[in-house]
């Protein structure tokens, strides 16, 4: 399986059933010649102008199974992060 493929399957989280995304990239143990992790990075905000979310990242032995179009994951679901206040409520000072 090449990486291009890799990153083509759906990443499902089995304990709640939960879609993650596709992974973007992977994290090698260049001494070993074994792939150490998959990285998700995080939704872009404002069209990738004011940066990213949380990059997630999936261990290789949290990997179940790999499907003909799903990765099966044990990792954990992100949590939830407090909505940040607008770009206009910042720009007007009316933050908390």
């Amino acid at each position: 399986m090449t990486f291009r493929e890799l990153c083509a399957k759906e990443v499902v989280q089995l304990q709640e059933g939960a879609c993650l995304g596709k992974v973007d990239d992977m994290v090698i143990d260049l001494e070993h010649a074994q792939i150490e992790s998959l990285l998700m990075l995080g939704r872009p905000r404002l069209f990738g102008l004011l940066g990213r979310g949380e990059t997630l990242t999936i261990p290789w032995s949290d990997i179940e199974k790999i499907g003909a179009d799903a990765l099966l994951v044990k990792t954990p679901l992100p949590e939830e992060s407090s909505p940040q206040p607008g770009l206009l409520d910042r720009l007007l000072g009316r933050t908390k």
